[in-house]
């Protein structure tokens, strides 16, 4: 008896010793497991932080910053796909000669001056999508217009020289046969308000969402003439009046393609939200200093702010810039840009 027990407590012990031996070697694997799925997360998380890139943005202050609002808000929190850094400028000038340098990958324009760019750098630049239909309005602080042909003899304060604004309108003046109608151009479209409102200028050409802005502050001003209409009947409706789009370097477009791409897809997105909430985003325009919230709401559903690319819009910008260079070659740089313009994915 005394040998069975002390041959039962000896299987005892050893089982108990496997048992603590096979718990140990399943708690270090347990520890390995842990500790290699939080290096693993860690890693993952590392890499995507490192596969992050800055792309320096531009736009204008008017419909094309509009259509970024959400997408400067997403960057401002930290949830975008890559770092953007946005510059809001008063005037195209500001914006070429920045993205000729190379200090900017990407901006918002006038679709003309993207056409320009393009032949001016031999080809530097592509268009990348539009962002913007017709915008323009023939203003007038009392009520004598009410056809291209009232406009006769008279002075109109505008913005836009050298793009598109300048070229659509002296089109659809010559079409109608107007030659004594003089046009007084400023820098910056937030000149062109005051003048209206204190009685300097009578009539002006303004885009939106400085056309809801006057109109919000006199009575007396009045909406005579939608330069999109005139532009349509101009053209017999044969090409579609393009404002704004967004141009991006070749160099750009070649080495960061990833990054171009997952950009576009986050601008439509904003784009979407801000037409689908205007009242959303008239706050992020008041944020982010562009125009203040209460004009923003009413005017953002009259901007025509769109997302178009691809053969779409190959379609619609080449339509236009036809019309403009047949109607006058320096508003396209001289000649019409080809096919290698178009940037497609």
């Amino acid at each position: 008896m005394a040998l069975l027990m002390a041959a039962v407590m000896t299987l005892s012990f050893a089982a108990c010793s496997s048992n603590e031996s096979k718990n140990e070697t399943n708690n270090k694997q347990q520890e390995t497991a842990v500790a290699e799925s939080t290096a693993a997360e860690e890693n993952k998380a590392e890499a995507e932080l490192a596969e992050k890139i800055t792309i320096q943005i531009a736009a204008l202050k008017g419909p094309t910053a509009l259509g970024m609002l959400n997408l400067m808000e997403n960057d401002a929190n930290g949830i975008s796909v890559n770092d953007y850094e946005f510059t809001l400028a008063g005037a195209a000038d500001e914006i070429v000669g920045k993205i000729s340098s190379g200090e900017l990958d990407i901006a918002a324009m006038p679709t003309n001056v993207g056409a320009t760019l393009y032949n001016k750098t031999e080809g530097g630049v592509q268009l990348a999508a539009l962002n913007t239909l017709g915008v323009l309005y023939i203003l007038e602080n009392g009520d004598s217009i009410h056809s291209v042909e009232d406009l006769a003899g008279k002075t109109i304060v505008a913005t836009g020289q050298g793009s598109t604004p300048e070229y659509a309108l002296n089109m659809i003046l010559e079409k109608n046969g107007l030659t004594d109608v003089t046009v007084e151009y400023k820098s910056e479209h937030s000149e062109v308000p005051p003048m209206l409102l204190n009685g300097e200028a009578s009539v002006a050409m303004l885009p939106q969402p400085f056309v809801t802005s006057v109109l919000s502050q006199n009575e007396n001003i009045r909406v005579a003439l939608d330069v999109t209409e005139e532009w349509n009947k101009a053209v017999n409706g044969e090409s579609e009046l393009t404002m704004g789009c967004v141009i991006v370097r070749k160099d750009f477009a070649e080495e960061q393609k990833e990054a171009l791409d997952a950009f576009l897809d986050e601008y439509k997105a904003s784009v979407d939200a801000v037409v689908a909430d205007p009242a959303a985003a008239a706050a992020l325009s008041e944020k982010y200093d562009i125009i203040k919230a209460a004009v923003a709401e009413k005017a953002i559903p009259e901007c025509n702010i769109v997302f178009i690319e691809g053969d779409e819009m190959e379609r619609i910008a080449g339509g236009c810039l036809q019309v403009l260079f047949d109607a006058n070659p320096k508003s396209v740089g001289g000649s019409l840009p080809d096919e290698a313009f178009y940037y497609k994915r």
